[in-house]
């Protein structure tokens, strides 16, 4: 099969190979899992996997009469022709019947094409730009897409948030030109006003300048965004260096930005930050209690969102097999996830069945000190939240 990929160029040879028989896997639910397991972004993919072993622990690793085997692939990092080649050699090697993961939206938009060809059911645990769900028919989303984020917020801010002005900060790959876009608009239809914006490159980014220049400004604001791993906290890090006055300064943020370990990074620094996101492991709804109580069981720290993309993911897996009958095909598969409603740690969730993307709450949060250590601190929300990109576009 490996040969078939080199010598036929790729996702046609997936096509060919993932129609052969597959009696071997009558008993056997095949889940091919990419993600970043290694470089910078590798505890982003470590949380995601810990998520998938959680839910496993909770319902078992049997469903719709079959064994359950997670096949593990690393991409490395943002390496969008590896994640491709891993994909592919899941689907015609491995025999996978879904493929799952992707922690970053590059990886996600490669791995597409090959779901799309060889009509495979694909579960986005996590990369939230917008468009990802486009690539393939037979893809649904479990985690967040950064529109959703970034107008809820931008509309917040300006109409409850009492702020008339900001300057953006984001990073210069496709989910920062997102949120980048989702706030201004927002913001700017909600009556606010952006005074300037830059973005970060995206690897290995020296955020001390950007930071001193946004200070140097004094904007009533500063929204940042920033993908999930280090690169938080080391933003935090320069914001609190470059002595930021937070009472003069209001810090916006999507939820990575005041993630567990950035608060850690930043201390009382963080104090004061206002995000927006979809999950925060300290809240007090009785199944997200349970939830944090088995992970911290098992992985000996606490779940994030890549944990809780990574948990609902897997929901999504065992119950459009249940719903499907124990089929495993695509076509089936996907017609089962379609308009699914469950209530998650995160609180009630569906996927849209015309955009097969999450619709869930949005909550706007506060770093406060909570028991001596900065924690977010939920203070108003917006349910039922859709993507609001794909909501604009024509039926």
């Amino acid at each position: 099969m490996r040969f078939a990929i080199n010598t036929m160029g790729g996702i046609a040879a997936v096509l060919l190979a993932s129609t052969a028989p597959a009696s071997a896997q009558d008993t056997t639910l095949k889940i091919g899992l990419v993600m970043t397991l290694s470089g910078q972004f590798a505890d982003a993919g470590i949380q995601m996997q810990n998520g998938v072993k959680t839910y496993m622990q909770e319902h078992g690793d049997t469903v719709g009469g079959k064994k359950i085997e997670l096949i593990v692939k690393d991409s490395g990092g943002m390496a969008p022709d590896v994640a491709k080649r891993l994909t592919q050699e899941l689907v015609v090697r491995d025999k996978v019947d879904v493929i799952a993961g992707f922690v970053l939206t590059p990886n996600a938009l490669a791995a597409g094409d090959v779901s799309a060809e060889a009509k495979k059911f694909m579960v986005v645990m996590n990369a939230a730009t917008s468009i990802v769900t486009t690539k393939s028919p037979y893809m649904v989303r479990s985690s967040v897409t950064l529109p959703q984020v970034a107008e809820t917020f931008g509309t917040w801010a300006a109409t409850k948030g009492g702020i008339k002005k900001s300057y953006t900060m984001v990073t210069d790959y496709g989910p920062g030109h997102d949120f980048e876009a989702g706030f201004q608009r927002a913001f700017k239809e909600a009556g606010g006003e952006i005074t300037g914006s830059v973005r970060f490159p995206v690897a290995n980014p020296d955020f001390s300048a950007f930071v001193q220049r946004a200070k140097d400004l004094n904007p009533e604001s500063i929204m940042v965004f920033v993908p999930g791993g280090s690169q938080p906290a080391a933003l935090g890090k320069a914001i609190s260096e470059r002595g930021i006055d937070l009472n003069k300064i209001k810090v916006l943020g999507s939820g990575e930005t005041t993630s567990e370990q950035a608060l850690k990074s930043m201390g009382d620094a963080s104090l004061g930050m206002i995000t927006a996101w979809h999950y925060e492991y300290t809240d007090k709804a009785p199944k997200n209690v349970a939830f944090v109580k088995l992970f911290n069981e098992m992985h000996k720290r606490n779940p994030d969102f890549f944990s809780v993309g990574g948990y609902d993911g897997m929901h999504v897996i065992y119950e459009a097999v249940k719903k499907a009958g124990g089929k495993t095909d695509g076509d089936s598969l996907i017609a089962a996830a379609k308009g699914l409603k469950w209530d998650s740690p995160r609180g009630p969730m569906s996927i849209d069945p015309e955009t097969r993307d999450v619709v869930q709450t949005i909550y706007i949060r506060k770093v406060e000190k909570v028991n001596g250590e900065p924690q977010n601190v939920a203070f108003d929300k917006v349910e039922n939240v859709k993507d609001p990109v794909k909501a604009r576009m024509p039926k």
